[in-house]
């Protein structure tokens, strides 16, 4: 029997919520998994430092882009200060499922670049 965290997850790989871009996005970065070639592209509108909108472009394996497309749905309205603040154990959770350490990164890459693209805004602000 399936789990349905996992159903889950391939739904979100399959059907990927917030995938595409932005026009005119606040932010815009794009990063690499060299380990296993994922590829993502991240674009986001801030209202007073606040997620407005997301949306990801997202090449890769089932958990990183499953990653991406569940992350985008719960940081929409988030403080950016928050979303600095999320870990490893943020993305665990909300995969529900255990991740081996080889797939670890391929999880971790949206909001790793997420995060990477928030403070580049926020050092262009100062």
């Amino acid at each position: 029997m399936i789990d349905i965290y996992q159903e889950e997850l391939f739904d979100h790989y399959k059907s990927p919520r917030n995938s595409g871009s932005l026009s005119n996005p606040t932010i815009k970065i794009n990063d690499t998994n060299p380990l296993c070639g994922d590829e993502i592209s991240v674009t986001v509108k801030l209202k007073e430092d606040t997620i407005k909108d997301i949306k990801f472009d997202s090449r890769g394996c089932a958990v990183s882009v499953a990653s991406a497309s569940k992350i985008s749905e719960e940081l929409k309205g988030k403080k950016i200060k928050d979303v600095l603040k999320l870990d490893e154990k943020f993305v665990l959770d909300l995969l529900g499922i255990p991740i081996s350490p080889m797939r670890l990164k391929c999880a971790l890459l949206s909001l790793r670049t997420l995060q990477k693209g928030i403070s580049r805004y926020k050092n262009n602000e100062k």
